[in-house]
């Protein structure tokens, strides 16, 4: 046993530092990020946001919306798994083209022969996500190696980790780009079940710095709560940022919708200027659940093995309407960061930030 002494840092730990700036308006600010890949050889170029691969969030739906934005959609593994989606991935391709979304897998023997087939079936397909909750396993390792092996030309995705050593590993072993994040998701579990986890801003700061020694590329996967955590995560040297929960309870989910009646704190006056009751507002809400939680588990394996717990929570969260308004909040508070210090564009921006410790991020006296 050992203790690692050093301070390792969240996204609630530290304000961005402003700085002079010659902007004089956030629309001078350029989001858009252009790539190419260490292994694939492929180049890509957009704005740098992934919605995550979970059920309410990495959905066909979802992608066709956000490729307007020039974002990327990774797939919910049933895209690939389910052979009545192949036709839904055939009309995405057409829609919004193979730059703006990933297929997702797992590393089991099936999902490697179902991986095949979906590419043999959709040969226009470029983003492969290799997705489980631990990457540090050989078995993981292997499998990348032996993915980037079948598909020389196509872009990796490979996660999840939060140390730089085994970012490189994942690199060499043939991924474009590693997913960095342990426990930092609004509905994962695993640093309760397990114990297991690292700090999201200095898992990015760590794995960025290993990732980018090799050229290769990294996503800051979990832990965004607002716009405000996003700007930190691509301030911290993240080139892309994943987001679910921020994502979720939107129509391109496709989530049901569930009408609850809320007793507020309001009441009721009579002619006689006597308090009656409470008023009943009814209000909207969708529910989202981590992928490792029970009704995941439920929904996809017929339930919890009996070798494992879940590590996810299910939750209903305010239903939101569509993605897009989300979106231009999030786009709109990034451009803002920017011109705080001084970036003209996002490559800049992680050039441009200085970290302030703290101790209090908001004046939260209002919030409920």
């Amino acid at each position: 046993m050992r203790v690692e002494e050093d301070i390792k840092l969240d996204f609630s730990d530290v304000l961005i530092r402003p700085k002079r700036s010659t902007l004089s308006s956030r629309s001078e600010v350029n989001l858009n990020r252009a790539y190419k890949f260490r292994h694939s050889g492929l180049t890509w170029a957009g704005v740098p946001i992934i919605a995550s691969n979970m059920d309410g969030v990495g959905t066909i739906e979802m992608a066709c919306t956000l490729k307007d934005f020039g974002m990327i959609t990774c797939l919910v593994k049933t895209y690939t798994t389910s052979l009545s989606h192949s036709t839904s991935i055939a009309g995405l391709i057409t829609k919004a083209g193979s730059h703006h979304f990933a297929i997702s897998t797992g590393i089991k023997e099936s999902d490697f022969n179902i991986l095949v087939d979906t590419i043999d079936t959709h040969p226009e397909i470029e983003f492969i996500n290799i997705d489980v909750a631990n990457g540090y396993s050989e078995r993981f390792g292997a499998f990348v190696s032996k993915v980037r092996s079948k598909f020389p030309d196509r872009t990796i995705i490979a996660g999840n980790v939060v140390t730089g050593d085994m970012t490189q590993e994942l690199i060499l072993s043939g991924a474009d780009i590693v997913k960095v994040g342990i426990g930092p998701g609004s509905v994962c579990t695993t640093r309760i079940q397990t114990g297991v986890g690292y700090p999201q801003l200095s898992a990015i700061i760590e794995c960025a710095d290993a990732a980018h020694g090799l050229g290769g590329h990294i996503i800051a996967d979990g832990g965004c709560t607002c716009p405000g955590d996003v700007a930190k995560a691509f301030g911290a040297g993240a080139d892309f940022v994943m987001i679910g929960g921020m994502l979720a309870g939107h129509d391109e989910g496709g989530g049901t919708v569930i009408s609850k009646n809320i007793i507020t704190n309001e009441v009721e006056v009579n002619e006689y200027g006597e308090w009656e009751e409470h008023k009943i507002d009814q209000k909207k809400f969708v529910q989202f659940y981590g992928m490792s939680s029970n009704t995941a588990m439920e929904k996809h394996h017929g339930g919890v093995a009996s070798y494992r717990s879940s590590e996810g929570r299910t939750v209903e969260i305010p239903y939101k309407g569509s993605v897009r308004n989300t979106i231009l909040d999030i786009l709109g508070g990034l451009r803002s960061t920017c011109t705080y210090v001084g970036a003209p564009s996002l490559k800049q921006l992680s050039k441009c930030t200085t970290f302030v410790r703290v101790n209090r991020q908001i004046n939260d006296v209002f919030v409920r």
